[in-house]
């Protein structure tokens, strides 16, 4: 383990059906909240109030095939429910199970000597409302880039923060990266694909930025013959 990394208890949990899944990881989501609605980290609701913290369950669908993800004490929790459930209660049809499977890790997590290459397997949502605005404006690419390192920067320290790490040092961080459109909380935002680089570890399906909870800013770490970004800036945040 790299010195000032720590360790994190990491679950997959990914479940098929006889057809094909055609749900999306809101309603994955929902289904979770609303038959296990006593843990509040599946749906990060205390009562009527939202907890603003990195959500430590995270749902997304890759490649058709649901995947929940928990991290610390959301592993825990999605450990104790991997067999409490045969069926996925989706808007417009009940998913049944047919085959299921659990890992679960220890990875390291945090500031690293190395860097390394990491793709979004799902669009990043790098800015609120506000962001986006002054982004759309500046039109010029390199403050525009500038903008999205510190983001970037900005995602790993919140993460850090709720997962009890202490950064101990600079985050080293470039990102390259294609605007897109994508749908959140019914509004549409600007959103990224694409990948970055970074002296820090994170394991992989994690999520970064805004929407991690319902499948966004989901991470893969490549190894460096598989990427032929551009990486031309590659500064201290």
């Amino acid at each position: 383990m790299s010195p000032g990394n720590i360790k994190l208890k990491t679950l997959e949990m990914t479940f098929e059906g006889s057809g094909e899944f055609r749900g999306d990881a809101n309603q994955i989501r929902g289904f979770f909240a609303s038959k296990f609605n006593e843990y509040d980290l599946l749906h990060n609701h205390n009562t009527d109030r939202f907890c603003y913290r990195y959500p430590l369950v995270q749902y997304k669908v890759l490649d058709r095939i649901p995947l929940v993800v928990g991290v610390n004490e959301g592993a825990e929790i999605l450990k104790g429910l991997f067999d409490k459930f045969d069926t996925v209660t989706l808007p417009h049809e009940d998913f049944e199970i047919t085959e299921r499977s659990l890992r679960i890790k220890k990875q390291e997590f945090g500031l690293t000597k190395s860097i390394y290459f990491y793709e979004f397997l799902t669009p990043w949502l790098a800015l609120n409302k506000e962001n986006e605005e002054k982004f759309l404006e500046a039109r010029n690419p390199d403050e525009q880039k500038e903008m999205l390192r510190k983001t970037l920067a900005g995602n790993l320290l919140s993460m850090s923060k709720t997962l009890g790490y202490t950064v101990p040092d600079t985050i080293k961080c470039d990102v390259d990266v294609e605007l897109r459109r994508s749908k959140y909380k019914n509004m549409d935002f600007t959103s990224f694909t694409g990948g970055f680089i970074a002296n820090f570890l994170i394991p992989d399906f994690m999520g970064v930025g805004k929407g991690v909870a319902k499948g966004f800013g989901t991470v893969r770490k490549i190894t460096t013959n598989e990427d032929n970004r551009n990486y031309s800036n590659f500064n201290d945040i």
